[in-house]
């Protein structure tokens, strides 16, 4: 109905869906509000000759004011397909005469406002079932959709706008009509329906759920078979989990394919670390080269889970690698995390070129790798299997395990280790003279907070001082900067600033980094904090009938929707994790009550679980502790951290660690300090077996 509709206003419109490079504006001939502003990526559009407002309240009363409609462009800065439209059409004069003329301009940083973004996204969604950035919209002066589209090329860019003006000029009742229609679907989109059943998670058939889940699964290669692959580590992380706990062994080598094939792709960078955000082919070969924070702190999680599982000294190897990467080019001397790198990047003749600075040509290698070329060439695939599109460029790619390469090649492996050392140093020198891609220095704090996790989880794994180094000083940064004084937080930090107020996703993801912060350091205060935040949260993002919070504060200006986010996606949802503190805590601090919560909002999103199971992992994880015994390990005593550092060498998705070397009053630590004693006690829902004193006798108490 809003399809044919808005077809019938818009009849004759040829919409494209590609993007552009973005060129640097170095004279700066123009000059609009932006430049007032932090964001990067609002910024890079600060001396467009469009009239570009940031989203506030005094841009969307001068909507109102001049009874214009707004167009409200969403993207962010490493978005190369965004620099695409920039330099076709916001850079064009001519375009930016159509659009001052007749509109409000928004420009919209998507991470920094991912709840004007997501209701907009959801427009588009409705309106074509697709959608993308940069996300382009048009809408009333009271901020209602009318039209959305990702890419348009300039002169259809031109002629829709103009057509829309004409219509609100002529016929301004039908736009708002379809704008009531549109509004009454994006609001029943994050509409949760209260499942009326009785609570009994012996009805998730997670088995049958897996076995239709798994017909997706791409046997040669991992993940999905589909392109564009994107990671989705919390997908991974539920099947590590689920093919552990029973014993899936099919179910587990796929994971360990997935793994290892990520690993080997060019969507790892081979040379400096880290993840990109997905790759654009079936064998994860060619990425799209950005790289984001919040890929990166959920696959170093996933990764270190699996090296418990099986200690393959590849995942061991990403891990180290990443983190490098994540120190040495997105971490403020704050601790804090920068959130992205761009894709695109000058490439020699100037022009801004996705991945100009990432790949490279047969001649460059070979004037650089002068130490055993040929097993290099082997090693990366500089051949046909390894060449980009792009005639004569390459994305290093390994086909072939370090084990099957030395074995072909009478190598050792330290040898091989030798050899791949420097390479790697002699290609990153080299890349290093080459312009740097663009660095989005702004700090969210729902991306810290996963990042937070994953030095924590690859401390737990590998016990690694550094790794511990890095998550106190985040944990630091974002107690002291991103707390605000009424006990809320901020959501994002840039140039020692704290600015917009908090979203549900930064309360998840920081509550869940203070809980790992307390496991792995025993320090109460962090456990405290988690606490504080989740009763800050529960009064100011309220629970709906259905127990799961909105996505904003009651603080904040309303939208068109107040959105409910429950369903997962690269990052899990807000609600999944909220839900999986709330069962922690509620253990951690004796709220029952809590714990029943969490239970009523996994009850309620059941009934789209086994339609959908891709967007909810993170819910069929809580699946699993509600199913199966849930385990609150408790270790007190001088020896604490030594017992839980041979604990923490097995994988144990389904428990909980409460742990002091002193006597404390918290509910799970109370009474049970003995002066010079360690005790060790494995205990479900508040009753426990007998203690032990080592890990070798705890373990089998859980199953181990």
């Amino acid at each position: 109905m809003y399809k044919s509709f808005l077809l019938s206003i818009l009849a004759g419109l040829l919409l494209l869906a590609c993007n552009s490079n973005p060129n640097a504006v170095e004279d700066y001939a123009y000059t609009n509000s932006l430049i007032h502003e932090t964001s990067p990526y609002l910024l890079q559009h600060a001396h467009n000759p469009v009239d570009w407002y940031a989203w506030n309240d005094s841009t969307l009363a001068k909507a109102k004011r001049e009874n214009k409609l707004m167009l409200i462009s969403v993207g962010y800065a490493a978005c190369h397909w965004c620099h695409v439209m920039e330099r076709e059409s916001f850079e064009d004069t001519a375009v930016a005469a159509v659009m001052n003329a007749n509109f409000i301009n928004i420009k919209v940083d998507r991470e920094e406002r991912p709840d004007v973004d997501q209701i907009y996204m959801n427009a588009i969604q409705l309106m074509k079932g697709r959608g993308g950035w940069p996300l382009n919209v048009i809408a009333l002066p009271d901020g209602r959709p009318v039209w959305a589209e990702t890419y348009v090329a300039k002169e259809e860019w031109k002629r829709a706008l103009s057509q829309i003006q004409t219509l609100y000029e002529d016929s301004p009742e039908r736009l708002v009509d379809y704008a009531a229609r549109l509004e009454a679907g994006i609001k029943s989109l994050d509409l949760v329906q209260i499942n009326r059943d009785e609570v009994d998670f012996s009805a998730l058939k997670t088995d049958s759920i897996v076995t239709a889940w798994s017909s997706r699964f791409d046997e040669k290669d991992g993940g999905i078979a589909q392109a564009p692959k994107f990671m989705m580590p919390n997908n991974y992380h539920f099947f590590l989990r689920y093919a552990v706990e029973t014993e899936d062994q099919d179910l587990l080598e796929f994971v360990k394919l997935t793994l290892k094939k990520m690993a080997f792709g060019g969507v790892y960078d081979q040379v400096g670390g880290g993840f990109a955000r997905y790759s654009t082919d079936m064998r994860w070969h060619i990425p799209h080269f950005e790289k984001m924070l919040y890929d990166n702190g959920q696959l170093v999680s996933l990764y270190s889970d699996a090296y418990l599982v099986d200690p393959n000294p590849l995942y061991k190897e990403i891990v180290y690698e990443t983190l490098n990467y994540i120190n040495d080019e997105m971490t403020h001397e704050s601790g804090a995390f920068y959130s992205s790198l761009d894709a695109d990047s000058k490439s020699p003749d100037g022009e801004l070129e996705e991945g100009a600075y990432y790949v490279y040509t047969e001649a460059e290698i070979d004037s650089l790798i002068t130490d055993r070329p040929e097993l290099f060439k082997s090693y990366y695939n500089i051949n046909d299997y390894g060449k980009w599109e792009e005639e004569g460029s390459y994305v290093l790619i390994r086909q072939e395990t370090d084990e099957e390469f030395t074995a072909a090649n009478n190598l050792s492996q330290a040898e091989l280790n030798g050899l791949k050392s420097l390479w790697k140093e002699k290609l990153g020198v080299y890349r290093d003279t080459r312009p740097r891609p663009g660095l989005d220095d702004k700090s969210l704090t729902s991306w810290n907070g996963l990042m937070l996790k994953g030095y924590l989880d690859a401390y737990r794994v590998f016990r690694e001082p550094n790794f511990l180094a890095a998550a106190t000083k985040n944990a630091n940064f974002i107690k002291d900067q991103q707390v605000k004084a009424d006990g809320g937080l901020w959501h994002s930090y840039k140039d020692g600033k704290s600015t917009i107020n908090g979203y549900l996703e930064d309360y998840a993801a920081v509550i869940d980094g203070f809980i790992a912060m307390y496991e792995t350091t025993f320090d109460q205060q962090w456990l405290d904090l988690s606490k504080q935040l989740m009763e800050y949260a529960q009064t100011h993002f309220g629970y709906t009938d259905s127990r799961l919070f909105y996505f904003t504060s009651d603080e904040d200006a309303q939208l068109v929707s107040r959105s409910i986010e429950y369903r997962d996606n690269v990052i899990p949802a807000s609600n999944s994790i909220m839900a999986h503190n709330l069962l922690r805590l509620g253990h951690y601090f004796d709220q029952s009550d809590w714990i029943k919560d969490a239970q009523t909002m996994l009850h309620n999103v059941l009934p789209e679980v086994s339609a959908y199971p891709s967007s909810f992992s993170n819910w069929l994880q809580l699946g699993r502790n509600f199913q199966n015994e849930f385990y609150e390990l408790v270790v007190v005593g001088p020896e604490a951290e030594a017992v839980l550092a041979e604990i923490n060498k097995t994988y144990i998705p389904n428990k909980m660690i409460a742990a002091s070397s002193s006597s404390s009053d918290a509910p799970l630590l109370k009474n049970r300090f003995i002066e010079g004693e360690t005790f060790v006690y494995v205990c479900v829902n508040n009753t426990c077996k007998l203690p032990v004193r080592t890990a070798e006798e705890a373990l089998p108490l859980m199953g181990y």
